[in-house]
């Protein structure tokens, strides 16, 4: 059974030119009513005001790249983001921060999405509930290949908030009233959690498992082509044997070569370009959770 949740710690701004994030947590921090919950202390912070004073997404670094456990310990001078993810390590470690919520952006076509770490029975009740109440929520859980190197990773538990599409720089005021209301049922639940009035109610759940991710086509470091037309925007929807994935810039279709279905996620997402990264592939789960099942 997980503990009473104390302390949470909100985010945005973890990249600087995702505006949706940045934005609320101003919000919250000229409104701390709106997110004050009475069984928690909350802690709203802006991640990286460097990057967010210049509206880029990095100074140096990916600072949601940073938060190895080891090279934070062994850290005594480096680059920007990675000196700063080790005093934001610091401040979620003094101010015992238990639970914590990152807000991004993307421009693929994610919607409302949360991402997981972890598929620990606290998370999976707590995105079951969060799904009962916005049907299109979509639920992803994606590990990082290296433990603890994401923000959200930082803390017992955490979780992160994506939506999408919406474009590097900018606003979009429908995907921001909906984080914020998402953000707000969030913390709802975790109030409740802590007062014990989750109704025992088994939940069937649907969520979306990373399992690999695959480059454009290349040649050495140059891409030869793109995400296939009739495959953009359409994450979260079903690809199957030889369906088109890519088109070469000589208009030659590219299929997918896999054995089963899967469904991409993070497609032609701008950030990932310079990680050699067209796609996330997710195999679909289905589970039942238990509401008090911890």
């Amino acid at each position: 059974m997980i503990k009473k949740i104390k302390k949470v710690a909100l985010f945005g701004g973890t990249h600087g030119n995702e505006m949706t994030g940045i934005y609320l947590i101003k919000k919250f921090l000229k409104n701390p009513h709106l997110i004050e919950r009475s069984t928690f202390d909350i802690f709203p912070f802006l991640a990286n005001p460097k990057a967010i004073d210049l509206r880029v997404r990095y100074v140096d670094t990916d600072l949601n790249r940073c938060f190895d456990q080891r090279d934070i310990d062994n850290l005594d001078h480096g680059l920007y983001e990675q000196l700063l993810a080790k005093t934001i390590y610091q401040k979620l470690i003094k101010n015992q921060i238990q639970f914590l919520i990152d807000l991004h952006s993307t421009t693929s076509q994610m919607g409302l999405s949360i991402i997981l770490s972890d598929t620990n029975s606290f998370h999976l009740c707590l995105v079951s509930y969060l799904s009962s109440i916005y049907p299109e929520l979509k639920v992803l859980y994606y590990r990082s290949e290296r433990e603890n190197l994401l923000l959200r990773s930082s803390t017992e538990l955490g979780l992160t908030i994506e939506v999408g599409p919406v474009a590097q720089g900018i606003l979009d005021a429908t995907l921001f009233s909906q984080t914020e209301q998402l953000i707000y049922s969030l913390l709802d639940y975790l109030d409740n959690y802590n007062q014990e009035e989750i109704a025992d109610l088994p939940r069937k759940l649907t969520y979306y498992e990373v399992f690999k991710t695959i480059d454009y086509p290349r040649n050495h470091q140059e891409i030869t082509g793109m995400i296939h037309p009739t495959l953009q925007f359409k994450d979260y929807q079903p690809l199957n044997p030889g369906d088109p994935l890519f088109i070469t810039f000589d208009g030659e279709t590219i299929t997918y070569e896999g054995d089963t279905t899967v469904y991409p996620v993070f497609i032609n997402e701008s950030a990932y370009y310079e990680k050699s990264i067209a796609m996330c592939l997710t195999e679909k789960r289905e589970v039942t959770v238990n509401m008090n099942q911890e």
